[in-house]
């Protein structure tokens, strides 16, 4: 098995590249497609990676997948499963890919939102639509004894 690599993105600009010791796959019967073979065959593949240990990550990246991946996680353990295909060699790689995955998306900093003010325009229409609807609402009413 070779290592595993995360394309580069915003949060690891140079990628990753999680040596291969640091996973751990395991392999069992699958249900889904494959007929007969299906019970013969240990096609489903759960792969995973302790996040705390790891050599991939800095430690600013660790503190960012721990909290933002702290739902899925098992401890530190991240652990993904494969098994919508028929071989075990396809799930393996859709394991591996979906790892990647996850963590290209875990390490994506956060957009900061910037406060903005409401324009002129937007604030004479809002206004506007106010006083209008109060006139409608004005018109509905019964007449005072006047």
């Amino acid at each position: 098995m070779d290592d595993l690599h995360v394309p580069p993105g915003p949060g690891a600009p140079r990628g990753l590249r999680v040596p291969a010791g640091e996973l751990v796959e395991q392999f069992s019967h699958a249900s889904g497609p494959g007929g007969q073979g299906v019970n013969t065959t240990d096609s489903r593949v759960q792969l995973s990676l302790d996040l705390a240990t790891t050599t991939a990550l800095s430690d600013a990246q660790r503190a960012l997948v721990l909290d933002r991946l702290s739902g899925r996680l098992s401890g530190t353990v991240l652990t993904i499963s494969a098994a919508e295909h028929r071989s075990q060699r396809r799930n393996r790689t859709a394991a591996r890919e979906r790892l990647a995955a996850i963590l290209r998306e875990a390490l994506v900093p956060a957009l900061v939102r910037r406060p903005t003010r409401p324009t002129n325009g937007s604030r004479r229409r809002r206004l506007e639509g106010k006083r209008r609807r109060s006139e409608t609402k004005q018109q509905r009413r019964r007449p005072g004894p006047e």
